[in-house]
């Protein structure tokens, strides 16, 4: 009786145990999908925010405290609609 509540018990444990029939493959994927090309090509186009003049000239702007305003941009033009959403009283 022993044995066999040994084995019964060896076999629902088993049971429980994931199976991963790609053994990883879908982990593996993702870290290939973030890793950084460590020698990537560009073909001539300047990476944004990559002018060496610009930054350096914005940083003299900076020490001297003469920094430039950002200019604010409208996003939406017209007016927008509403509900107030209130009752009568």
């Amino acid at each position: 009786m022993r044995i066999l509540s040994i084995a019964v018990l060896g076999l629902a444990a088993a049971a429980c145990t994931p199976n991963d029939t790609t053994l990883g493959g879908a982990y593996k994927h993702n870290i290939a999908l973030q890793t950084i090309d460590p020698d990537p090509v560009y073909t001539g186009t300047e990476i944004e925010g990559g002018s060496g003049t610009h930054g350096a000239l914005a940083t003299e702007r900076y020490r001297k405290g003469a920094v430039k305003e950002p200019v604010s941009i409208k996003t939406t033009s017209g007016s927008g609609g509403g509900s107030s959403g209130g009752g009568s009283k």
